[in-house]
């Protein structure tokens, strides 16, 4: 099978299980808009951005660039490295749960968020915090290991369908504030245990590595030299729309924030089908490098950027079609979010035309020349929403994002053809399409 085959069937069913598990999320957040109303339900996607916000930082990069190197000390049977560098990673997530449980209260009364819902139900929050962070490390090891089904399924299936039924437990409490309050209780001790079992799966894919050589020091500061950018990268992309509803939180109503943080989640959604077409390539990519072949690794980031546009296009098609549709679930209020969710879909288009270059930078040892590209992005997006929101209220925050997401990408791609001279765009898999057939 060829690898845009492979690609195309093996993201297939993870992009499958995503919109499985996405329908629970739907099915939950509708109820929750109808039965306890739209403020509540952009309460609740406040708690849940800033969740992840927390979590992402807690194993400090690690897990970011844990793909890269559970694929690396796979494909050179050296288990020894990767069990001291997972050592690391869930060893700073346990550290950072301890920080977040003794520090975190004092820390929102200083920042004038003592009454705010993270406050408010903290405990929940701290064990969804930590629930999610041991998945982000777990996931990240498991797609390295080859196992991108056992790495996905936590996080895509198993946390909506707790979601779901922590929703359904808590209708029977009474008031629809003492619901909420039980519902993040019922989801964050449920992900903990989800974690738990996932961190089993990783633990079981060890022993097939071989020990390697045993003279060798770990690798910590070349850890520390990919993850600490990696950071901020990952907050800026993979979290992108969580700052954004931070943000927006002191622009927009309740209301109007409820409606925004559905078509984020609708677009992540979407987005997730771009992903996972590069979640499966990756092992092959860093294999490619690690063995110094680089005709075999352009061809494969070739492949998938034209695999990941191509779903781009399908995925804003379907999106600008369904999109009333799936809005009109949680009310109709919610109708006015048609519009900028298209525009936020056209965006995955840009991003899937530009390729991974992040990825493609951190893999030729520069991965901090990522940041200032990200930075150009973060304060697009800041300046866009102070301009464009008070005008133009949700049509302006979603023009606003497509805007700072074709800025930032557009820089990383002139930044990765720059310092590591890899066009890692579209265009180079036309070129070599080109070159292949004047040879033929």
């Amino acid at each position: 099978m060829s690898l845009a085959r492979k690609l195309a069937s093996q993201s297939s069913i993870i992009f499958a299980a995503r919109i499985f598990g996405a329908g629970f999320i739907f099915i939950a957040q509708a109820m929750i808009a109808r039965l306890w109303g739209a403020e509540l339900l952009g309460e609740f996607l406040l708690v849940v951005a800033s969740v992840n916000l927390v979590s992402v930082v807690m194993p400090l990069g690690y897990h970011t660039v844990g793909t890269y190197f559970a694929a690396e000390y796979r494909a050179r049977g050296n288990r020894r490295q990767l069990m001291a560098f997972l050592t690391r990673s869930y060893g700073f997530v346990v550290l950072s749960f301890i920080g977040l449980v003794v520090f975190g209260p004092l820390l929102l009364e200083v920042v004038g968020l003592g009454q705010g819902a993270v406050a408010l139900h903290f405990v929940p929050f701290a064990l969804l915090t930590l629930g999610t962070a041991i998945v982000y490390v777990n996931s990240a090891t498991l797609v390295g290991l080859k196992r991108p089904f056992a790495g996905f399924f936590a996080d895509t299936l198993l946390r909506p369908m707790i979601v779901l039924a922590s929703f359904l437990v808590a209708l029977g409490v009474g008031t629809p504030d003492a619901g909420f309050t039980q519902m993040l209780w019922c989801i964050g001790v449920g992900y903990v245990l989800v974690s738990l079992v996932q961190f089993a799966f990783v633990v079981t894919s060890l022993p097939k590595i071989p020990v390697g050589e045993e003279l060798l020091p770990a690798e910590a500061r070349r850890w520390w030299r990919f993850a600490l950018p990696w950071v901020v990268i990952s907050l800026a992309t993979d979290f992108f729309f969580d700052i954004d509803l931070l943000l927006l939180s002191h622009m927009l109503g309740r209301e109007e924030l409820a409606i925004f943080g559905v078509c984020t989640r609708i677009f992540s959604l979407v987005s997730f089908g771009v992903a996972a077409v590069y979640a499966v390539t990756m092992p092959d990519m860093f294999e490619s490098e690690a063995k110094a072949d680089r005709e075999a690794f352009n061809r494969k980031v070739g492949e998938a950027n034209v695999v990941a546009s191509g779903v781009a296009l399908l995925l804003f098609g379907v999106a600008v079609l369904g999109a009333p549709l799936a809005l009109m679930l949680f009310g109709p209020e919610f109708a006015a979010g048609a519009a900028p969710l298209a525009i936020l879909c056209l965006s995955l288009v840009v991003r899937s035309a530009m390729g991974p270059a992040s990825i493609v930078l951190s893999i030729h040892d520069r991965p901090w020349a990522s940041l200032p590209a990200i930075a150009l992005g973060i304060l697009t997006l800041f300046l866009g929403n102070l301009v464009l929101v008070p005008a133009f209220g949700l049509v302006g925050a979603s023009l606003a994002a497509i805007v700072a997401i074709s800025v930032w990408s557009v820089a990383l791609w002139l930044t990765a053809l720059r310092t590591a001279h890899i066009d890692v765009s579209i265009m180079q898999w036309f070129r070599s399409r080109r070159r292949v057939l004047a040879a033929e």
